[in-house]
Parts: C-alpha cells; sequence; structure tokens
C-alpha cells in the first residue's frame, strides 16, 4: 500500500511539472529574443524569478493532485475535479504556445482568463474532496492573477 502511495505522488508531480517541462518549450526560445525586445510594464520580475516561480507552482499543484487522487479515483467527484485539473494544465501550456511560441499577448490574454476560471474551477471541486489540495492552489490562482495584469500590461504597452 505505502509504494502505491509514493507511486501515485512521484506520478502527480511528474504530471504537473511535465506540463511546466513543455511549456518551456515555447517560452525559452524567445526570452533572449522576442520577450526581450517588447515593451514591459516596471513591475515586471526580473526574469530569473520565473523558473522557480513556476516550478514551487507545479509541484504545489502535484501535491494538489495527489491529495484528490488518494481520496479514490472510483469516485465521481474526484474523477470530476481531476477531469477539470486536466483542462487548467491543459490550458497552463496553451497559454506558453501563445504568448512565447506565437507571440500573442492579445490572445494569451483571453486565453489567460479561460485558465483562471479553469483554476477557480479547479480550487472549489479539490476543496470539497479536501481542503488541503484546495489550499494548496492558492499560491498558484495569485500567481496566474498577476500574470494576467502583467499580459494585459504587456499587451496594451506594445499597440
Amino acid at each position: 500500500m505505502k509504494k502505491e502511495k509514493v507511486f501515485r505522488f512521484i506520478i502527480s508531480v511528474a504530471i504537473t511539472n511535465a506540463a511546466g517541462f513543455i511549456g518551456s518549450f515555447f517560452t525559452a526560445p524567445n526570452i533572449g529574443s522576442w520577450y526581450a525586445t517588447i515593451n514591459k510594464p516596471g513591475f515586471t520580475p526580473p526574469n530569473w524569478v520565473f523558473a522557480p516561480a513556476w516550478t514551487t507552482l507545479f509541484v504545489l499543484m502535484g501535491i494538489s493532485l495527489y491529495l484528490v487522487w488518494e481520496k479514490g479515483i472510483e469516485k465521481k467527484e474526484v474523477r470530476i475535479g481531476i477531469g477539470v485539473f486536466g483542462v487548467q494544465l491543459f490550458l497552463n501550456i496553451l497559454w506558453s504556445l501563445i504568448f512565447f511560441g506565437l507571440q500573442n499577448p492579445f490572445y494569451a490574454l483571453l486565453e489567460i482568463i479561460a485558465l483562471w476560471l479553469a483554476i477557480l474551477a479547479t480550487i472549489f471541486l479539490f476543496y470539497r474532496i479536501s481542503r488541503k489540495a484546495g489550499y494548496l492552489l492558492a499560491p498558484y490562482i495569485i500567481w496566474v492573477s498577476f500574470a494576467g495584469f502583467l499580459n494585459y500590461s504587456i499587451w496594451i504597452l506594445n499597440l
């Protein structure tokens, strides 16, 4: 039984970090080129902040996923929660593709609104299953709220 829990924990954290890894394929090549040349607001964090911030958030997301998974995949509310979690994880990757890969802050802004709503839905669903799981996603929605405002500001400054 303990091996199964360790396996679920590792898989949960690996899945979320894999999303970050996939997103980095669109982000990393454009940090020193396109992103460096666009206008950004004064409150933009230095580039080195993003990797540790996102790594921390992906780990917290993985722990949250694990806590919900542990409640039993046979339960309908767990399957729904994990499904919505999967949607927000996909939207997270999609934002990197749109903002950095396609270099389109406007469409990325529209997409980050959908991401924010999916995170909020995940928080509510996870909280009903495991309060800790819901609370662990709070830093994520706060960061994405900030990222959304940053995205909006970049779009406005580069019209």
